[in-house]
């Protein structure tokens, strides 16, 4: 698989709010999957759960992660994104959810109730899937 940077083409479909799945490992080292938004910036990837997930537990324990993301114009086109998180924080202004969530909404994130955790992904690895079709 290559290594970043990818090329300005999958950056571009990388930077609007596509479909995209995230795999983290749960403590017996099987993978498990979830939808997630993010944002990518700066060839990083930036997610946002909410405190109570597994999920948080799970990158807490092991930071190795893979995203697939769906290119929202061609959905059976991808781009595969493998990594690990180098920062778990909290996100107790809510800054970066809404950040996400203007992203795919055009609002802020809408459940001000709950605790936030932002994770920065940094890429090692990526791979392409259906683009050299017509």
């Amino acid at each position: 698989m290559p290594k970043p940077p990818l090329p300005p083409e999958f950056e571009a479909i990388l930077s609007k709010p596509n479909p995209c799945v995230i795999a983290t490992l749960k403590p017996d080292g099987a993978p498990i999957t979830v939808a997630t938004w993010y944002l990518w910036e700066n060839g990083r990837v930036l997610v946002n759960m909410d405190e109570g997930r597994k999920r948080v537990s799970h990158l807490r324990a092991d930071p190795r992660v893979s995203l697939t993301v769906l290119d929202g114009e061609r959905w059976y086109r991808s781009i595969g994104l493998h990594g690990e998180v180098t920062s778990l924080e909290d996100d107790p202004d809510l800054r970066n959810i809404d950040r996400i969530a203007t992203h795919y909404t055009g609002r802020p994130y809408s459940d001000r109730t709950r605790g936030r955790v932002s994770a920065w992904i940094d890429v090692h690895t990526w791979h392409k899937w259906g683009f050299d079709r017509g």
